[in-house]
């Protein structure tokens, strides 16, 4: 079994658990920092992902993912879909979303790479590659003319991924990581523009 075998699919709701464990790699703890505070009584933040990622809406949901199958398993996927407008960002904001926000208000209707990953034992097989040519497909078929993500300055690996798939340096901002730790120091704005 190799590269060649895998399949790229649309996810579905029975994906939810493969889809939070690809988040939570891809986020780096945020997300699960996110869902502790989201969890209702008596729930984990495993389990506000498993709920956020079933529904049929949101941007965390499996309505946006695409799955990288091999042998009918889960090794990688990804969530992407158009950025609308800037948002306003007001008080209510936590600050670790401040920065966030800021470079998602710098590319609107850009199709934003919200998330990619790919389990351990098969990152350096090119599943990493073929997700973002399926983003890019995606973005063709949006009617997009930029695609956009964001990484940690940490993350040199798949920033040097990006930067091969044609993504350049827009801007970075200071992390706003309030109770969050990350060993980054800035989130990196990288885009791509579609000819």
């Amino acid at each position: 079994m190799g590269y060649h075998d895998l399949i790229l699919r649309p996810a579905y709701p029975d994906d939810a658990p493969a889809l939070v464990e690809i988040v939570e790699m891809a986020s780096e703890g945020l997300v699960t920092h996110v869902w502790q505070g989201m969890a209702e009584p008596g729930e984990s933040p495993r389990d506000v992902g498993l709920r956020r990622a079933r529904r049929g809406e949101g941007a965390f949901s499996h309505v946006n993912a695409t799955m990288a199958t091999l042998a009918g398993r889960v090794q990688g996927g990804l969530i992407g879909y158009r950025l609308g407008g800037p948002e306003e960002i007001g008080d209510a904001m936590p600050s670790m979303f401040v920065p966030l926000q800021q470079l998602e208000n710098r590319v609107p209707d850009s199709w934003y790479v919200n998330v990619l990953a790919v389990m351990p034992p098969w990152r350096s097989h090119g599943i990493g590659s073929r997700l973002l040519v399926e983003a890019e497909r995606q973005a063709r078929d949006s009617g997009c003319t930029t695609m956009s993500i964001i990484v940690s300055s940490a993350n040199t690996d798949a920033r040097r991924m990006y930067e091969r798939f044609g993504f350049g340096f827009d801007t970075e901002r200071a992390m706003g990581t309030g109770d969050w730790t990350n060993p980054g120091t800035h989130w990196q704005l990288l885009v791509k523009p579609l000819a």
